[in-house]
């Protein structure tokens, strides 16, 4: 069988930091089995595109989804990133 997946590892993580908002990269490379850093560039790459925020809770990182945000492929701009998540099993919560 071919070694290809539905799902990129960009929307494995996204949907890991939905589920753990305070997870760390070190912990979601152990989860998707990649280095340290193949995890922070992933993070990355999702936060300079605006997919997700970060804050700084003491020496932590919180994320937050922004959950509005479409989709990036030209055939399913009007599908929300957080419609997706929630097929993925997300339950959004309220934010304060």
């Amino acid at each position: 069988m071919p070694d290809w997946k539905f799902i990129t590892k960009h929307t494995v993580v996204l949907s890991i930091i939905a589920n753990n908002p305070r997870i760390t990269a070190l912990e979601i490379a152990g989860k998707i089995n990649v280095t340290e850093r193949a995890a922070r560039k992933l993070i990355a790459e999702l936060y300079e595109t605006g997919y997700i925020r970060k804050k700084k809770e003491g020496r932590r990182v919180v994320y937050a989804i922004n959950s509005d945000k479409p989709l990036r492929q030209n055939t399913h701009r009007g599908v929300a990133i957080g419609s997706l998540l929630e097929t993925l099993g997300w339950e959004k919560q309220q934010e304060n």
